[in-house]
């Protein structure tokens, strides 16, 4: 259980970050649109990592699964939290 609240800890912190500022090859910088969505890809792999650790540790696969739900909910469409795969 510890090792899920320092999971989550650390998946609060990712969505806490801010987002450097990046730019492409030719100097341009990057739109807010696209900072908005670098923050988002890096929350979902986050809390991805996170239901990875859950899984690892034993827990059960519909635990991890609803913790990756919360984790997600805001982020992604659909219940998969932007990622679906086969079992």
């Amino acid at each position: 259980m510890k090792k899920t609240w320092v999971a989550l800890g650390c998946a609060a912190l990712a969505l806490a970050m801010p987002v450097a500022a990046h730019s492409d090859k030719a100097g341009a910088t990057v739109s807010e649109h696209v900072r908005k969505d670098i923050k988002r890809h890096r929350a979902m792999a986050a809390a991805h990592e996170a239901a990875a650790r859950c899984l690892e540790s034993g827990r059960s696969e519909e635990d991890c699964q609803q913790q990756l739900q919360a984790a997600c909910k805001g982020l992604a469409i659909g219940k998969h939290c932007g990622m679906r795969h086969q079992h």
